[in-house]
């Protein structure tokens, strides 16, 4: 009988821009302060990628050429690529064909996935789930995205909130037992398209003088109902995979959320009954990088992950999108972390 195939994440790594806006230059921009900032977000920078001509796909090839440095992976051992993003650097080809392309991955396929912040969550469970099927052996997923291209600086209200960045895994299989990804929740409530959303740039409302001139293209976000409706969504979907695999919060070692904002990350935290330490936070610094959000984190902390780790990973999203997965961390990031 077949030995059963477990996925599991074989390394980690990232990339942010250099330029660094902090709050008090974002405050020169628009009329707001640090204290402002910082009380309601948590958020003291972020990276902004201010080169000409440069987009999503540019982060992503970062990561993942880190990534595959760190594992020492042969590209063409690579089977798969898949770029969560909400900011391709086209509406087609994929921003995940030209990160294959730049990469020179002779024998992959790739495609990118559109699920907001949830991006790279969705994406990991979909990759784990290919390599469970014991049809492919190497899948990099990279969560990627260039949000200061859709974010409002004269919109005090959000300009704070977003930053630029990159981050890959490495998703292979092993027969060894109980690690890996062990369990998901994922769910989608279409009703979220009011609250959180882009008016213009897709099929309902192409682009024109119109949308242009009335500043359509950016980000639109009622915050009060998206905090209310991410708190109790996460909430919810850890409680359920904590339930169904019998954890309590002494068995957990860390909760990977998305960093949305800090006053969402410690609500979740109170929700769970999950002390602060066991949470990982690197919003202060990067702000909202959206899909690269999750990976970002794990690249900052990797140093602190042992094997044998019980984490819950979980993301909220445009769509009203969420989800929460149960992953045995598969190896000591202390060996390997470093590599910046």
């Amino acid at each position: 009988m077949p030995q059963k195939i477990n996925a599991i994440i074989t390394g980690v790594a990232g990339y942010v821009p250099d330029y660094v806006l902090n709050n008090e230059e974002l405050s020169r921009m628009v009329d707001t302060n640090d204290e402002w900032i910082t009380t309601r977000t948590g958020i003291k920078e972020r990276r902004i990628l201010t080169e000409e001509g440069l987009g999503t796909s540019y982060m992503a090839r970062k990561a993942a050429k880190l990534l595959m440095k760190k594992t020492a992976s042969d590209p063409d051992s690579i089977d798969a690529v898949m770029v969560a993003t909400t900011t391709p650097d086209y509406v087609h080809p994929s921003t995940a064909s030209i990160v294959l392309g730049k990469l020179g991955l002779k024998n992959a396929f790739a495609f990118d996935f559109s699920a907001a912040c949830c991006g790279f969550l969705y994406a990991l469970d979909v990759a784990c789930s290919m390599i469970q099927s014991g049809r492919y052996k190497k899948i990099i997923v990279i969560g990627a995205d260039k949000m200061s291209s859709i974010t409002d600086y004269q919109d005090r209200a959000t300009c704070p909130l977003f930053g630029d960045g990159a981050g890959a895994v490495m998703v292979e299989g092993t027969e060894e037992e109980n690690i890996g990804l062990i369990d998901s929740e994922l769910r989608t409530d279409g009703k979220g398209l009011p609250f959180l959303h882009i008016k213009a740039g897709g099929s309902v409302c192409p682009p024109s003088r119109f949308t242009v001139d009335h500043r359509l293209h950016y980000t639109y976000q009622e915050g009060r109902m998206v905090f209310r409706y991410a708190v109790t969504a996460m909430g919810d979907d850890c409680a359920k995979v904590m339930e169904r695999n019998n954890l309590t919060v002494d068995d957990i070692a860390h909760v990977v959320p998305h960093q949305a904002n800090l006053r969402i990350i410690e609500a979740l935290a109170k929700r769970l009954n999950m002390p602060m330490e066991k949470v990982m936070v690197n919003i202060q610094n990067y702000g909202n990088t959206s899909a690269a959000c999750m990976p970002l984190v794990l690249w900052d902390k990797e140093k602190e992950l042992k094997k044998g780790d019980n984490m819950i990973f979980t993301a909220f999203g445009a769509g009203f999108v969420n989800g929460a997965a149960y992953i045995k961390w598969a190896y000591d990031g202390a060996d390997v972390a470093g590599s910046k």
